[in-house]
């Protein structure tokens, strides 16, 4: 029997459709994700699933005393309460007596208080009644799992502490149904690693937006997509989901450019005025005004944001060279002479847990900061564009319009050598915000709207050297991608601070990883050459060894082989010509899908559209064989000793 059965669901705000009359069904076990485009109304799905929100029509069954649970994007605690009590306030009517009797143990009770010890008494007879002894075990053993003082403030959590403590509370309810909004956000890789490792082995059923795709990979057993208002299922992975879904876009296109084609063709046909009246052929003019009807119903795919970065005058060669550099808060060790270069286009990544030093290494090489030991020397001619991690910057009484022009309708855009002046409106349109919303305060905004603006005031200035601290939270997949894009082009420098896996492994080029106690190492490539690169020793940090590595993540194996197999000189040729191949054919494919998404060429040229399917189809095929010769050749390699 379904958990919960969503009929003929219906939700709106003013005239937008949000869902448009959906149909849902979530069985036992299940792992969905819910993803779609930011405002698309995922969240508000969410809350009309947890009975914090009511629908505007449709109906709702769900399986006799269904237990639910909610987890925020930004938890609400009590500053004052403790670990243990935040977490044993999952249990509901059990948990006043459960705290009461934790306090008590740990305090005058256990001092031999005789009224503390009465007291104790009354509470054992009333949990004994409600098997309070086995919830005790339930919230003893998620804290432990927390791996967190259990008598420690909320108020003296980091924000991804605070997450995990939400999450053991939503937990200890031992719910059916786990419903989880953003639970990466503010979790470094470490507790990205235990979220997935603790989803795994959650009985019930879990339903969680997200759009870290390296956790809806490891995670996910369906997607589950709003897009327009509508709600698409797709059974399997989210590699799987990606594949299905170009499948129908492409074919959605095709079927959008037939019948436009249709359409223009009638309406030429009743533009001839009195031709068409002598036929009075009525059945054809009630078809056009049939077409003409759904036309004006149908939801086009929505636009992507637009937005480019002038990387402006060229800093110097070097941008920061760091040698045996040290810097402590007190007693703690933050940075340990940590020696490093960063040269003009560079993308480095910064790795490590919540509160390692990430933020305080990048003052560091900006010069806001001193070290305690050690030389820094930087280069020449740096304009500095720092994205804002806790949005501190932005004011929130101030209008979008006033965040991206001060006291200007006009935005000037650096372009090259030159200055284009854009209306503000217009500007912010690239970045998908409507006219109306210009004039919007910015605490009106969603989590992922705030990033855009933040994005939008970011690209709007000239910039050499760009600092990047968290960008990718909330933002939907195909504005994350975009950036990407941006970033692997951007002419400039880029400091990166992420715990997005799959963000890293497309951005940056080199990694400074933070390993405990102060030590800093840099390494070439991305997250995944990070992992294959790293000292045993630094095994457990950050990511743990029981790490659930994708499918695409390549791992070195601990064991060496018995026998190596060296290269001849035309395999370490072929070897090193690879990349280049396969970054001309992603290039081709990608300019092959920009060609394939206009809905025009399908009107205009559909023998065109033919010959560029069927070459998209070589290219996968092409590039399929590359990486598997890739895959060999690099086995290869590491057998013969690197």
């Amino acid at each position: 029997m379904p958990l919960l059965q969503f009929k003929n669901l219906a939700l709106a705000y003013g005239d937008v459709s949000l869902l448009d009359h959906i149909e849902l069904t979530i069985e036992p076990g299940e792992r969905i994700a819910l993803i779609g485009r930011n405002g698309a109304g995922k969240s508000s799905l969410l809350k009309i699933l947890a009975g914090l929100a009511t629908a505007d029509d449709g109906t709702i069954s769900q399986s006799p005393n269904l237990k639910i649970a909610l987890v925020l994007q930004e938890p609400q605690f009590d500053e004052q309460q403790t670990v243990f009590d935040a977490v044993a306030t999952g249990l509901g009517h059990v948990a006043d007596d459960l705290i009461a009797y934790h306090a008590l143990t740990h305090g005058a009770a256990g001092a031999g208080d005789a009224d503390a010890l009465d007291e104790l008494s009354v509470l054992q007879t009333r949990l004994e009644a409600h098997d309070g002894w086995q919830l005790q075990s339930r919230v003893g053993h998620a804290v432990a799992r927390l791996n967190i003082d259990e008598d420690a403030t909320l108020g003296s959590l980091s924000g991804g502490l605070r997450k995990r403590v939400a999450l053991a509370r939503a937990l200890v309810a031992a719910p059916d149904l786990l419903l989880l909004d953003e639970p990466t956000n503010h979790l470094d890789i470490e507790g990205i690693t235990w979220l997935e490792e603790t989803i795994a082995s959650y009985q019930g059923a879990v339903l969680v937006i997200s759009h870290d795709r390296r956790f809806l990979e490891t995670i996910a057993t369906r997607i589950i997509e709003i897009d327009r208002g509508q709600l698409v299922s797709y059974p399997g992975s989210f590699v799987e989901y990606l594949r299905r879904k170009a499948e129908a876009l492409h074919n959605e296109a095709q079927e959008n450019a037939r019948f436009d084609k249709v359409l223009k063709e009638e309406e030429v046909w009743i533009r001839q005025g009195v031709q068409a009246r002598r036929t009075r052929n009525e059945g054809r003019v009630r078809r056009l005004e049939q077409l003409r009807r759904d036309r004006a119903a149908r939801r086009d795919q929505l636009g992507k944001v637009n937005f480019s970065l002038d990387a402006g005058e060229r800093s110097g060669k070097l941008v920061a060279e760091l040698t045996d550099v040290s810097k402590s808060y007190g007693e703690k060790h933050v940075i340990k002479h940590f020696s490093a270069i960063v040269q003009r286009g560079d993308r480095v990544g910064l790795i490590g847990p919540n509160g390692a030093g990430k933020s305080t290494l990048l003052k560091l090489i900006l010069g806001d900061l001193e070290a305690d030991a050690g030389k820094i020397k930087r280069g020449t001619k740096s304009q500095t564009a720092y994205f804002d991690q806790f949005r501190e910057a932005l004011d929130e009484e101030a209008t979008l319009g006033d965040v991206i022009s001060p006291g200007s309708e006009f935005v000037e855009l650096p372009m090259g050598n030159k200055t284009v002046r854009k209306h503000v409106i217009s500007y912010l349109g690239d970045f998908l915000f409507p006219p109306q919303r210009a004039r919007a305060k910015v605490k009106s905004l969603s989590g992922g709207e705030r990033n855009r603006l933040l994005l939008a005031r970011l690209f709007s200035r000239p910039a050499n050297l760009l600092v990047l601290d968290e960008p990718t939270n909330d933002l939907d997949m195909e504005t994350l991608e975009l950036l990407e894009s941006l970033l692997q082009d951007y002419s400039g420098t880029v400091l990166l601070v992420s715990h997005d896996r799959t963000f890293l492994n497309n951005v940056v080029t080199q990694v400074f990883a933070f390993e405990g106690d102060g030590l800093v190492r840099a390494y070439a490539g991305g997250y995944d050459d990070w992992l294959q690169q790293r000292p045993a020793a630094s095994a457990s940090v950050d990511t743990p060894a029981t790490t659930n590595v994708r499918r695409d993540a390549v791992v070195a194996s601990a064991k060496p082989p018995t026998r190596r197999t060296k290269m001849n000189f035309n395999e370490v040729r072929e070897l090193e010509g690879l990349p280049v191949k396969i970054t001309a054919l992603e290039k081709e494919q990608a300019a092959l899908q920009m060609r394939l998404s206009d809905p025009e060429i399908y009107a205009k040229s559909p023998q065109l559209v033919a010959s560029l399917g069927a070459r998209g189809n070589e290219i996968a095929v092409e590039l399929e064989k590359i990486l598997a010769r890739w895959e060999v050749l690099e086995a290869k390699k590491a057998e013969a000793g690197g």
